[in-house]
């Protein structure tokens, strides 16, 4: 079974590595959108996989690394594009939530992408 926790966070970037002349290009920010989803048995005493608070607690520190943040001064953002955010945050999260099976990203309505590790 799969469980999911949404966050967001507001932060500034720019892709340097895109064409010139690319709006990407230009320092610019979004409302992205996190969804950490966790896969695992459901515990037949607590009915559930993991307590949400839980999920929250972990992601906390590393939400308060990207929130209203340049998301090029952190390091191993210096290309933030969605795919390296969603890796980037794999990466933290994973070695304390275990359970973790999906990272997906966000950066606008439309587009965003899912990182499985």
């Amino acid at each position: 079974m799969k469980i999911y926790k949404d966050f967001t966070f507001e932060a500034a970037h720019q892709l340097p590595n895109v064409p010139e002349g690319h709006k990407c290009g230009r320092l610019h920010g979004h409302s992205f959108k996190v969804r950490l989803t966790v896969e695992g048995d459901v515990d037949p005493h607590t009915g559930w996989i993991i307590d949400f608070a839980d999920i929250k607690g972990v992601f906390k520190p590393i939400y308060n690394r990207l929130d209203h943040h340049y998301l090029n001064d952190i390091e191993g953002l210096e290309n933030p594009t969605s795919e390296v955010i969603a890796e980037w945050i794999w990466n933290q999260v994973k070695p304390e939530l275990p359970l973790l099976a999906e990272v997906e990203v966000k950066e606008t309505c439309t587009c965003g992408c899912i990182y499985r590790g």
